[in-house]
């Protein structure tokens, strides 16, 4: 019997001071990427997607950005 699954990771990049797109507030946006690897035994194997997103800790709305928008924010 093979275990076969998928294992979602994300990993914080950067704390950034933006202004919000939703609540329209200076505030602390955490930086991120979001990438999927497929798993045999719990053991991840290799990155099959990857994306990078903006999350406001004042309000708490997430949505993702492009991989340029990612690059130039760092």
């Amino acid at each position: 019997m093979v275990i076969f699954g998928w294992r979602t990771t994300i990993q914080q990049l950067r704390m950034l001071q933006l202004v919000c797109g939703h609540c329209h507030h200076q505030s602390a946006h955490n930086l991120f990427r979001r990438y999927t690897k497929p798993t045999i035994f719990f053991i991840p194997l290799f990155t099959i997607s990857s994306r990078y997103g903006l999350q406001c800790t004042f309000c708490g709305v997430s949505y993702d950005i492009s991989k340029i928008h990612a690059r130039q924010l760092v």
